[in-house]
């Protein structure tokens, strides 16, 4: 700490001379002159104290120990003041041994003269008036251990020690961080690169070893299919190019020709023989399948007239006596059993839409099989490799790869609340219990800070300035400062007993004020299954506050107006740089705010019901709010009320989220916490489900959401999310009704 303290005292110098501030600069080095923490320097403060021993200033030695005390270890824990009154004692028994040793008695007198009141009722002081009449005190037993060399070395090691740990552990300002955050991120990102790298190298190699095993399995697998299915695989080019551009006229001719007719084209078709009245044996019909004779005039020995009739452009068709119902239900499950291993061997996405119209014409095609389909065998298998090739679709690619996903079980009831603080490092979580859990996931998993509350919790925010700080509002009207270093309450301010329930917060990024949304209690239990169950809306039409809070001094600073009538505000968000504050209320109303002004600049009816949960876009020229009636809608902020698109959602993501059990036990949890957040760009949204978050590309022409990535790990309703970009990896969280939050780290793929 002492090496940043003199590099930012350097920076500061720097910049002081860079802005032309001579004065400041001469007051800050004089200060530093007489710095008397030595800038943290253990080793000189240790020095002036001793300076102070031997030169006899008991003054100047009790005046310093004195801003020792105020200026540093009265901010210790209580259980640490016992080491610093240990400290203190042998301080001045150091400094009296010190006078008798040097043979100033007159001072160890003047300093029992001047201590007396303060040490006289100490028990570990009681012995010690009788040192400076003592002939030899330094061979009395009681006096003889303070004497030797090794107590004075100890206690000086102690002393250094303490102060060491004590500068180490106490917290500092960013600024002395700023080094130390940019050699980690640093740090960080070369890690980072490093495993992208290898993972890069995994997926290559993946790639590889899965293209190897498909071309062993097509090596295996194509020699144990019936003759039949491999003739029906090895349609060519020729084939597929006549389908594309004639299936649309030979549609309605293809009610008997089945799936191999779909293939050839209407003029080249010749009539099928029509069916005998008694259908062949299955031994028969076997027989016919795997390319024995028949008795037909259009037949071909080994592929010969096949080669020439598609030469000329004649295709026929030998026709097959329609079996016994029995036969045709045996070749039929036949073909299914030979469906699976035709799926594996077609790896193609255009054969693989020719295997599943195969399985719907399975029974009319077996009627009417090609004979000539044995002849061009040869040819169109020639033509196979050029022909797979186009027609292999591009599996378009991931956007997000998942690198992990954690969870976090410390509560063990449902969660209301789950937020990132600014700095991308802690989470603070709130369930349902009024458990407030302060927890990092970077490098491990661990419980920083936890608290329960007497008295239930309705909000949660992260301070944005000292983000070490939480804002917690409670259903009796009150507004907490909980500091999670600490562990302990630095206040409580109480805000309206009219409108007990604190609904939302939301911190400016300035840090420098909050806005708090205060509601009158609702005649309905948030909690009640009959009302929602009955059809119930707009639970929450009660009257309620918008007020601005100052951060430093907790004071309100003003309250503003809401038109048409003052309503419960349920979600507030500002800006990036604090100017501009939406809300959305329970009247179904988002309102605008100028927070230069300190006035509504627009408002518009949004949702039919209440509105949820509200964001800024990445842009800021649009605002996104869900609202009660199942809708995802994004605003145009500079004409109040135009929509830019409009979605549906599933109820599993816009509540009321219901939880069901044994014996009819169902419990109901109405949105609290943010319902939907966005990647660092803007292009991808978080929003919750049923079994986990889910994914949406933003931004597309199409009305409907698309779904890029599922998450997933949840065995109960998710209710809350946070996507925290401040790390290069996103990091995705997701709470569910059980207690349980998952945290899904994630690698955006770059194109």
């Amino acid at each position: 700490m002492a090496a940043a303290a003199e590099r930012t005292d350097e920076l500061v110098r720097e910049y002081l001379l860079f802005r032309g501030f001579t004065a400041a600069l001469k007051q800050l080095d004089a200060e530093i002159k007489a710095d008397r923490e030595k800038g943290f320097r253990v080793d000189k403060i240790v020095d002036q104290l001793q300076q102070f021993v031997q030169s006899y200033d008991l003054a100047a030695l009790r005046d310093y120990w004195s801003y020792l005390d105020r200026r540093l270890f009265s901010r210790l824990e209580d259980v640490y003041r016992p080491t610093v009154n240990k400290l203190k004692t042998s301080l001045f028994r150091y400094y009296l041994v010190h006078t008798v040793q040097t043979g100033r008695n007159d001072k160890a007198q003047e300093f029992f003269l001047k201590q007396a009141s303060e040490l006289q009722n100490q028990a570990e002081w009681k012995d010690w008036f009788v040192l400076p009449f003592l002939p030899a005190p330094d061979s009395n037993p009681t006096f003889a251990t303070y004497f030797s060399r090794q107590w004075a070395d100890t206690f000086i090691v102690s002393l250094h020690n303490f102060l060491s740990v004590l500068f180490q552990c106490m917290p500092v300002p960013v600024i002395l961080n700023f080094e130390a955050e940019c050699l980690r991120s640093s740090l960080i990102q070369e890690e980072n690169e490093l495993l992208r790298h290898k993972l890069f190298a995994l997926q290559a190699e993946s790639s590889r070893m899965k293209k190897e095993e498909l071309e062993v399995e097509q090596a295996v697998v194509h020699h144990k299919l019936p003759a039949y299915v491999a003739n029906m695989d090895r349609l060519g080019d020729s084939e597929l190019d006549m389908t594309c551009s004639q299936r649309s006229t030979a549609h309605s001719l293809q009610s008997r020709g089945g799936f191999l007719s779909s293939f050839l084209s209407q003029s080249k078709k010749g009539p099928s023989r029509p069916a005998h009245p008694s259908g062949p044996s299955p031994t028969q019909t076997g027989s016919m399948l795997l390319g024995k004779k028949e008795p037909t005039n259009h037949q071909s020995a080994k592929g010969k007239e096949g080669t020439v009739s598609c030469k000329d452009g004649k295709s026929h068709f030998s026709g097959l006596v329609a079996g016994e119902s029995s036969s045709l239900q045996q070749r039929q499950k036949r073909l299914q059993e030979h469906g699976k291993e035709r799926k594996e061997l077609l790896s193609k996405g255009t054969f693989q839409g020719q295997s599943a119209e195969k399985k719907t014409d399975i029974s009319t095609a077996e009627t009417e099989l090609c004979s000539e389909l044995h002849a061009e065998q040869t040819e169109t298998s020639a033509k196979m490799p050029a022909g797979s090739a186009e027609a292999v679709g591009v599996r378009q690619e991931q956007p997000f790869i998942v690198l992990s996903q954690e969870e976090y079980g410390e509560h063990h009831s449902s969660i209301m609340y789950c937020r990132v603080d600014c700095s991308g490092r802690r989470v603070a979580s709130l369930d349902v219990d009024g458990v407030i859990k302060v927890w990092s996931f970077n490098p491990i998993m661990q419980t920083k800070a936890s608290s329960i509350s007497k008295s239930p919790l309705l909000s949660l925010e992260w301070a944005t300035k000292r983000d070490r700080l939480l804002l917690l509002g409670s259903g009796v009207g009150t507004v907490r400062l909980y500091d999670t270093e600490a562990k302990k309450n630095l206040c409580e301010i109480s805000i309206d007993e009219d409108m007990p329930r604190i609904l939302s917060l939301a911190c400016s990024p300035s840090g420098a004020s909050f806005v708090c949304s205060a509601a009158a209690q609702s005649p309905f239990s948030h909690m009640d299954f009959s009302a929602v169950s009955s059809g119930v809306k707009s639970m929450n039409q009660v009257p309620g506050k918008l007020l601005l809070w100052d951060t430093k001094t907790m004071k309100q600073q003003l309250q503003f107006s809401l038109e048409p009538e003052p309503i419960a505000i349920n979600c507030t968000a500002f800006n990036h740089n604090g100017n501009l504050l939406v809300t959305g209320a329970a009247d179904g109303i988002v309102r605008l705010f100028d927070m230069q002004q300190h006035e509504c600049a627009m408002s518009w009816k949004a949702h039919d019901g209440e509105v949820y949960s509200v964001e800024f876009s990445c842009d800021e020229n649009t605002v996104y709010s869900i609202g009660e009636d199942g809708k995802f809608i994004q605003w145009n902020i500079h004409k109040s009320g135009l929509k830019v698109s409009e979605y549906d959602l599933p109820s599993e993501a816009t509540g009321p989220f219901v939880l069901s059990g044994y014996s009819g036990y169902k419990q109901v949890q109405f949105p609290r916490g943010r319902l939907f957040a966005f990647d660092s760009e803007g292009n991808y949204m978080l929003t919750c489900s049923s079994t986990g978050g889910v994914i949406f590309k933003l931004n597309g022409e199409e009305k409907v959401l698309e779904s890029c990535l599922s998450l997933g790990g949840h065995r109960a309703p998710v209710v809350t999310v946070d996507w925290s970009t401040a790390m290069d990896c996103g990091t995705c969280l997701t709470a569910s009704m059980d207690g349980k939050i998952k945290l899904t780290t994630l690698l955006a793929q770059k194109s």
